[in-house]
Order: C-alpha cells, then sequence, then structure tokens
C-alpha cells in the first residue's frame, strides 16, 4: 500500500488561499490547535445560514459562507462538524464544487492525528490490516478511507460509501433466532435496525446504554418488548467501576476524571452461560476494551460482529487485528457509511 503523497498540512502549509473553518465545537477545537502547531493561519469562522447570530468563535465573529464569498472570493473550507443528513451532505458536496472543500480527520477519542508521519508509524500495522480484509471492495474501501484521512478530499469518502441495507442483507445476514448484544444502544434506534432485518423475530436481546437520560429513553422505547434485557452500564475489560462523563448524551463516554462513576462489564460476564450470534459495538472509543473483554464469548460462539471503527485514528487497523488474534477464523469486511467525515465507518465479522 503505497498511500501517502501530500497530506491536508501540506497543502494548507502552501496555500495562499485564505483557510475558513466551517463549524463549531469540539471538532473545530482540534482542528484549529492542529493547524496552530503547523503555523497555519485561519482567517475565519463559518456556519449555516441558520446558525449564524452574531456569535464568536476563538476570537472570530461566525459568518455565513456568503459573506467569505462577498469579502475574498475563492478560499478554502475545512468542515468542522459530523453529518450524515442527505440535505446538509449535498450542500458540502456542492460547496465543493466552487471552493476546495477539505475534512480534517481528527479523532472524536485520543491523541492521534492522521498526517504522514502517523501513517508511517504504523505502516506495517495499516498493511497487515488491510492484508485481512476478505473481500476487493473492503480493500478499496479501506485504502480510500486512508486517503481521506490523509488528504481530507471529500472525494476520496465519497468513492467509498455504502448503503447499509446491503450489508445487512449481503454480509450480517441476519436470521429470525438471533440472540444480539447491543453495546451502546442510545435511544433503540439500533434495536430497531436489527428487528427490521430480522423481521421482528429475535431469540434475545441484551442492550447496554451508560447515559442516564438516554437510558430513561431506551426503556420506554423497548417497554412492550420480550426477551429483552437493558443496562445502564459500560463495556470494558473487566467487572468494576469507571469515571463517566454522562452530560454528553450520544457522545457520553468512560473518561478519566469525570465527575460520575459508572458500573462497566464484560462481553464474558454477560455472555457467561447464554450463547452470543450477533454483537453490535458502538461505544464511543471503547471498542478495544470491550473486545478484550469478551474473548472467551468470540471464540466459544463467534458470533457475527458489526464493530464501529471511527472513535479513535488507530481505530481502522488497531481493531481488525484484535479481532484477527482472538478469532483467526473471522472473515472481515469494511464498509463506509454515507457521512462526513468518516464516521459511520464499520467492521464487519463473519465466521467462516
Amino acid at each position: 500500500m503505497k498511500i501517502p503523497e501530500n497530506d491536508i498540512y501540506d497543502f494548507l502549509k502552501a496555500t495562499h488561499l485564505p483557510i475558513i473553518i466551517y463549524g463549531m465545537g469540539n471538532g473545530a477545537d482540534k482542528i484549529i490547535a492542529e493547524l496552530e502547531r503547523y503555523n497555519i493561519p485561519v482567517s475565519g469562522i463559518a456556519a449555516s445560514d441558520d446558525f449564524v447570530r452574531g456569535q464568536s468563535f476563538h476570537g472570530f465573529r461566525v459568518r455565513k459562507i456568503s459573506g467569505f464569498e462577498q469579502e475574498f472570493g475563492d478560499f478554502i473550507i475545512i468542515i468542522a462538524f459530523g453529518t450524515s443528513l442527505p440535505d446538509v451532505m449535498a450542500h458540502l458536496f456542492a460547496l465543493s464544487e466552487r471552493h476546495t472543500v477539505l475534512a480534517a480527520d481528527v479523532p472524536v477519542y485520543g491523541e492521534n492525528i492522521w498526517n504522514k508521519s502517523f501513517f508511517e508509524e504504523n505502516r506495517e500495522s495499516i498493511e497487515k490490516a488491510h492484508s485481512l480484509l476478505a473481500d476487493k471492495t473492503s480493500k478499496q474501501v479501506y485504502e480510500n478511507i486512508i486517503r481521506f484521512k490523509l488528504s481530507g478530499r471529500l472525494d476520496f469518502l465519497r468513492s467509498a460509501y455504502s448503503d447499509k441495507e446491503v450489508v445487512f442483507e449481503n454480509i450480517l445476514k441476519l436470521g429470525g433466532n438471533e440472540s444480539y448484544l447491543d453495546l451502546g444502544a442510545y435511544r433503540g434506534d439500533t434495536i430497531d435496525e436489527f428487528l427490521h432485518y430480522t423481521g421482528g423475530a429475535y431469540q434475545h436481546i441484551t442492550a447496554l446504554e451508560p447515559d442516564r437520560k438516554t437510558f430513561a429513553k431506551l426503556k420506554a422505547h423497548v417497554k412492550d418488548m420480550t426477551n429483552i434485557k437493558l443496562f445502564r452500564m459500560g463495556i470494558w475489560s473487566e467487572d468494576r467501576d469507571m469515571s463517566f462523563e454522562d452530560s454528553l448524551g450520544r457522545g457520553s463516554s468512560i473518561k478519566r476524571g469525570a465527575k460520575n462513576d459508572l458500573a462497566v462489564t464484560k462481553i464474558d460476564t454477560l455472555y457467561a452461560v447464554r450463547k452470543l450470534t450477533y454483537l453490535k459495538m458502538d461505544v464511543e472509543g471503547s471498542e478495544r476494551q470491550a473486545l478484550l473483554g469478551g474473548i472467551n464469548t468470540l471464540r466459544r460462539d463467534r458470533p457475527k460482529l458489526n464493530i464501529a471503527a471511527y472513535h479513535r485514528s488507530e481505530d481502522i487497523f488497531s481493531l481488525p487485528l484484535l479481532v484477527n488474534t482472538i478469532e483467526p477464523s473471522y472473515r472481515l469486511y469494511l464498509r463506509q457509511h454515507p457521512y462526513i467525515p468518516a464516521w459511520d465507518l464499520n467492521f464487519y465479522a463473519i465466521p467462516r
């Protein structure tokens, strides 16, 4: 895999065009900090027209894109928020026809940033993970997502898109007798997804959601279902209490130094007796620890796996390597579902 050429920071260091950050919040904070590290100046902050109300961010008055077009004519836009909304994505792709639009890949969790140095430091692991992928599509997705992460170019990201429906019908192929573990069940949207593809039939569902308010909504959502167990817990590599940040809704996560305590458990504890056939895992950067806590279950039952691979920069190569170490018989697939940036990137593992 000979991928790196110039990365996004090389490109931005060389440009003479103004650089506009599109979005506010934690992602924008991380991008601006990284640009400062490279001594790359920012010329302004933009937001969608409906969100511009004269506010300030990082010392800039937040403005509409049209205002920057009137002032600068041409400029570079760096997307600093995430979206899977079709109309918002269409707007961003339309902007890319008028201006250079990039999406700097900064991790949701962790400190590692994708650039040429990160690639070279992890080249061996990146190439090994690539070699494990079971089909040509997975390998192409893997290569294009790495190109996107390095360059920020939306064309690489868009070329990797595929619909979840294809995955459920052609890869996961869920039946009507599944024992399903939903880690990061949120308000029940992935339980609904599961039921859609099994025709509403299943053997048993276990669902974990650690956020207090979200868990209450999950309980209400599934109150009429049978053969389902809910736990307001986190998932980890051991059974214990840990610090937990629970004020972020979908983004709530285990976080060192947070004020709240949360009980966490292992997959092996949850399935010490019951058989597991399908595992979905989207646990805000704790995927590696969750897998380590399920080694016995994965080796014993070899359930189908649906694992989020976008929270940490290293997830795209470290998670498939770990799954292969735990149970080498898995066939590994990678798919990127429509999202800007490369969120909703998932590994699917099917036992041979």
